[in-house]
């Protein structure tokens, strides 16, 4: 019986441990070694076998991921730099618009301040004068009472001339306008009968109108223009 038996080479227990050993070790080193992100070699893990949510944004290099592979809605504007952006085309039309506005409000507030000026020329009617039939007429009759010659000489003489008969008439209506006592002088003539011999029509305090000879005496008022 023992004569059939083959005896087993010592060797082969040894052989058999030692693969036993091997194995277990095998493991005990792959389970007590992990991999880190540096361990890993550039370019040598393909994107599919990395696991969804493992892998932070901060970890990723700037430019790695183009915009066709993110998820809709996956980049919020907290996360865009605004000075990274373009101009929007509509936002150039929407700039050139409001620089358009106010160029105007610059225009139309130029104009209000120069609205007192026309050419050059003073506009509006000074102090001691009232606006009238487009004219800015004194609002008092003068102090002293000259010919109507003299008279219309004096309100040349202050950019100025005599006003019609009828405006004179419609003036003495307004508000706060009172005529001098013993009529003011028009500048109409009413009758010529020769050479410097005529007849001035004058209106009363009433705004009755009569003729009076040019070498009488009467007050007047002078009618300026708006603009002068």
């Amino acid at each position: 019986m023992l004569r059939g038996m083959r005896r087993h080479s010592p060797a082969l227990p040894i052989a058999c441990a030692a693969l036993v050993i091997a194995a277990l070790g095998g493991s005990a080193v792959y389970a007590g070694t992990k991999l880190d992100g540096h361990q890993v070699r550039t370019s040598s893990m393909p994107g599919n076998r990395i696991v969804p949510g493992s892998l932070p944004g901060n970890r990723l290099r700037a430019g790695t991921i183009p915009a066709s592979r993110l998820a809709p809605g996956s980049v919020t504007g907290a996360q865009v730099n605004a000075a990274t952006l373009g101009q929007v085309p509509s936002a150039v039309h929407a700039e050139s618009a409001e620089t358009a506005r106010t160029a105007t409000r610059a225009t139309v507030a130029e104009s209000a301040a120069d609205a007192k000026r026309v050419n050059g020329y003073t506009a509006g009617c000074a102090a001691g004068t009232r606006a009238f039939a487009g004219a800015c007429w004194q609002s008092a009759h003068s102090a002293t009472a000259l010919d109507a010659p003299a008279a219309a000489a004096s309100c040349a003489t202050q950019g100025g001339e005599l006003p019609s008969a009828l405006a004179l008439a419609a003036f003495a209506q307004q508000p706060g306008i009172v005529l001098a006592v013993g009529d003011e002088w028009s500048g109409d003539l009413s009758t010529v009968s020769g050479l410097n011999k005529y007849a001035v029509i004058a209106v009363s305090m009433a705004g009755g109108i009569s003729s009076e000879t040019s070498t009488a005496t009467r007050k007047f008022r002078c009618v300026i223009p708006l603009v002068r």
